[in-house]
């Protein structure tokens, strides 16, 4: 009898509009079966809630890993740690969170040295500035995308003090180009050492 392997579960917390390329190059491929969430309708995803209260929407302990890019800074500072627990919340004991989210540090620095309105770098969505970063895209906030708004921000320290304080019990940050900061955090049965040769050969390495 042929045995079908188990996939693993990975939850792409504020997904935005479906791209393959969306998913952190770890999660793509066989091995992974992705459940998108937004609170957004119009990005159809599979569930629609916040990631500060899932709980009407996923059991604890559903998936082996979170991915959630460029979505934190869209809460507010007061939610944020009641995110971090949903996100503890509904990992098995072996999983982990992958978080990239905008480096307030080095926001900080360009805006020192620049000034609010210069191009930082080019995205997709058009040229990036500080401002665009602190506070959230504004030509889309223009067009109506109201959701595009930043509320809280994070340097490297604050991000894993918050993960450290939901429960998470080893926490990895790394400081990264175009303005990014990353952090990959275990639950209290992970074995660290595999998850973060997967990431390294993806191409997201850490120092600690």
């Amino acid at each position: 009898m042929v045995h079908a392997v188990r996939r693993r579960r990975v939850l792409h917390a504020g997904c935005g509009v479906y791209a393959p390329g969306k998913l952190h190059p770890v999660f793509r491929g066989e091995a992974w079966a992705e459940t998108r969430l937004d609170i957004d309708t119009q990005v159809q995803p599979d569930i629609v809630c916040s990631i500060h209260d899932m709980s009407s929407a996923i059991p604890s302990r559903s998936y082996d890993a979170l991915w959630s890019s460029h979505n934190i800074e869209h809460l507010h500072a007061h939610e944020v740690a009641t995110a971090f627990r949903e996100f503890f919340r509904i990992l098995k004991p072996d999983g982990f969170a992958l978080i990239r989210c905008p480096d307030l540090e080095a926001v900080a620095d360009i805006l020192l040295r620049k000034g609010p309105d210069h191009p930082a770098y080019m995205s997709p969505a058009g040229p990036i500035t500080a401002l665009d970063m602190i506070y959230g895209h504004s030509a889309s906030v223009a067009r109506g995308h109201t959701s595009m708004r930043h509320h809280t921000g994070f340097t490297a320290e604050r991000l894993g003090r918050l993960l450290l304080k939901a429960g998470f019990m080893e926490i990895h940050t790394k400081r990264a180009v175009e303005f990014d900061l990353w952090a990959v955090a275990f639950m209290p049965d992970v074995a660290p050492a595999p998850v973060l040769a997967d990431l390294a050969r993806g191409g997201l390495t850490f120092d600690g």
